[in-house]
């Protein structure tokens, strides 16, 4: 296996690995069940991503998929924050990314309120970014979105499998209830203060602790507070054992991931849609933090991690 000669960790497209232009991707493959024929044969294509291991890793997927298939790839991902990959696939820069339907819908369309069936949620950025030169493929089962988890001692003490179980235990045991939360969640419409109108939960300033992410699921795991704000595809919800409460009543925003491309790239390279929906459709919020956490938690190369799941997948092999 070979991969890529640099790989972009930071976002700052560092001057070694060729400042803005970025760098090929020379992984060793060649069509397994995607990529047949070499539809892309002659194609140069360049593929993006934000900066954070989820991104890396579709990044890497998306680059590895198009090379089976006869493309010539260059790797910019790695853009630091959000716009800086959007608006390199919405001005062709580059050619397309992994990019998630709450955030298209809310971040870049500029909505407030999130639709909460995933599908409707998708067909609306879908629909609504045409305009913008954009196409958005299928999108996967893969939702990085918000959640309250707990260490597995705790599941089992208290018996909440919910959100709705969350808020009837803040009601008849209210010392039993203690967050840990990030900032930004603490403050957002999205966050705490709407799914504590949504589900009806009283929770006590005092009950809730702000501090960094990785805390968070470090402090939910000890136990120090009963649950821990974390999101859903998170690699250290798997390491650290704990149970994600599911938001019965769907206030979270829907975050599927799905293919992002140029529309005037899709338009002339069409395969490109084929050769992306079976990989995107195995993508799930289980495959998402097994990944993750190769590389959060065991500390692997993004890029050998996405080869390696592609290999064993079957969608490439080893040219």
């Amino acid at each position: 296996m070979r991969r890529a000669a640099c790989l972009l960790l930071t976002g700052a497209l560092v001057s070694a690995c060729g400042l803005t232009s970025g760098s090929p991707m020379v992984d060793d493959v060649r069509p397994g069940s995607i990529g047949k024929g070499e539809p892309l044969k002659g194609a140069d294509l360049t593929v993006t991503s934000k900066e954070f291991s989820e991104q890396l890793i579709l990044g890497a997927i998306m680059g590895i998929a198009f090379q089976a298939a006869g493309a010539d790839v260059l790797d910019r991902t790695g853009i630091q924050g959000s716009i800086g990959s959007r608006e390199a696939v919405k001005s062709g820069a580059a050619d397309a990314d992994y990019e998630y339907t709450g955030t298209g819908w809310i971040n870049y369309l500029g909505n407030t309120e999130p639709l909460p069936d995933p599908r409707e949620q998708w067909e609306a950025v879908r629909d609504a970014d045409r305009e913008n030169g954009v196409t958005w493929l299928e999108p996967s089962p893969l939702n990085n979105t918000y959640a309250l988890a707990m260490n597995r001692a705790n599941a089992e003490k208290y018996g909440t499998k919910t959100l709705s179980d969350v808020a009837e235990l803040a009601k008849k045991d209210p010392g039993a209830v203690t967050l840990c939360v990030e900032n930004q969640f603490a403050n957002r419409a999205d966050g705490l203060p709407g799914m504590a109108k949504e589900y009806g939960m009283d929770i006590p300033a005092k009950n809730v602790t702000q501090m960094d992410t990785g805390i968070i699921y470090t402090q939910a795991a000890k136990g120090s507070c009963t649950f821990g704000e974390v999101f859903t595809t998170d690699g250290r919800i798997k390491s650290m054992d704990l149970v994600v409460m599911e938001d019965d009543k769907k206030f979270f925003p829907n975050y599927n991931a799905a293919p992002m491309v140029h529309t005037k790239t899709l338009e002339e390279y069409p395969e490109i849609a084929d050769i992306l929906a079976p990989v995107t459709k195995k993508l799930n919020n289980t495959v998402a933090r097994e990944l993750n956490a190769k590389v959060d938690v065991e500390g692997e190369d993004p890029h050998e991690v996405a080869l390696e799941w592609m290999l064993q997948e079957g969608f490439v092999e080893e040219g």
